[in-house]
């Protein structure tokens, strides 16, 4: 079954970008993963389906919040050099690692 991981920030739209692009390298390494965008005024209805939540840079003040409402589920703020760079691949690396930390406790 998929990992879902799913990315939130203000709109929805920058994250979009770096999704295409995590999803690229999650086809072309076969990682069974869906990766979706939402606008942060969707966290509290679409967080709950997900397996990882990360929110972008420009929200990272919310994460507080957000830990509370989902205390069960792995959330992050996404590095801010990793999403300057749009580097879907080294966020796909860490979304699974945080996946499997996650799952291991």
């Amino acid at each position: 079954m998929n990992k879902k991981i799913y990315l939130f920030c203000a709109a929805g739209m920058s994250t979009s970008l770096l999704v295409n692009k995590m999803k690229e390298h999650a086809t072309k390494h076969a990682v069974p993963v869906d990766i979706q965008a939402f606008p942060e005024a969707l966290i509290l209805e679409k967080g709950v389906e997900a397996d990882l939540i990360l929110l972008g840079p420009q929200i990272k003040y919310m994460l507080n919040d957000f830990a509370l409402k989902f205390p069960d589920k792995p959330m992050a703020v996404i590095d801010s050099l990793i999403y300057g760079k749009m580097d879907g691949l080294a966020l796909l690396k860490s979304s699974i690692a945080m996946i499997k930390a996650h799952q291991a406790q």
